[in-house]
């Protein structure tokens, strides 16, 4: 078990690191059509997850509230949502996907690009964090299927994320080396909040629920506020919009059906 967590963990880091490797073989930047597939099948898969292995079983480790077992579900939910509206706040924000407009940046703003991407990754780490403790710590709302798949679709999300960190790097002069460190190097916090989270998690067993649906609301303003305004990029939202159905469906399914 102990293996297969941490197989978890570093799956989303490693979607980074792939997607910072483009550095190597691509000129300017991921194709807007390759993009729309990959946020839009992520999106998909993230707002599935966060629906079938966070909110859900948030609210089935409340039963014992009756009636009201959706409260730590939503008080978790909108803290999530909460907290990255104030990350965003106290944070240079830059929509991940308009990587034209990051060309034309100063070395300074690219810097803080690569501070805004690291500052983001941190809850979708934290996300990983708690469904991988849910598994540890024997609750049976939660499977390994399902914790693998959210990673998954976690590191589908860093692919272009990653490379839009290394790129605009490399055009301000920084070598191909260097841009892919400092690159991969923005996912780093993934791994180091999930464990992080994990560890906090084993103290405070009987706030998993709120800590489950506060990485439900965390992936769900990352996918309205960064994935899908760039699939409606210029009107044409057609392809993100079917691979976020397969990647929704794809997430349900494995989440409902391998439990």
């Amino acid at each position: 078990m102990f293996i297969s967590v941490l197989e978890g963990i570093m799956i989303p880091f490693i979607g980074t690191t792939i997607g910072s490797a483009c550095v190597f073989f691509m000129r300017n930047s991921i194709t807007k059509r390759l993009d729309r597939i990959l946020t839009g099948f992520a999106g998909g898969v993230m707002i599935a997850a966060s629906i079938f292995s966070l909110i859900l079983p948030a609210i089935e480790g409340s039963e014992f509230l009756g009636n009201y077992a959706f409260v730590p579900a939503s008080i978790g939910f909108l803290a999530g949502i909460f907290f990255l509206i104030f990350l965003d706040f106290v944070t240079p924000y830059f929509k991940f996907q308009n990587t034209n407009e990051r060309k034309k940046c100063s070395l300074s703003k690219t810097a803080k690009l690569v501070l805004a991407v690291t500052i983001h990754n941190l809850p979708e780490g934290m996300a990983v964090g708690i469904v991988f403790a849910g598994l540890l710590y024997g609750k049976s709302e939660v499977s390994l299927m399902s914790a693998m798949a959210l990673s998954i679709g976690i590191a589908l999300q860093n692919f272009p994320e990653g490379a839009i960190v290394s790129m605009p790097l490399k055009t301000k002069g920084m070598s191909k080396l260097k841009a892919f460190i400092c690159g991969t190097l923005s996912g780093a916090v993934e791994p180091i909040g999930a464990a992080l989270t994990m560890v906090a998690a084993g103290f405070f067993l009987p706030l998993m629920p709120y800590f489950l649906s506060f990485a439900a609301g965390a992936m769900f303003y990352v996918v309205i506020e960064e994935l899908l305004p760039s699939n409606n990029d210029e009107g044409n939202f057609g392809l993100g919009t079917v691979f976020f159905a397969f990647g929704f469906v794809l997430m349900m399914s494995l989440d409902v059906g391998l439990k």
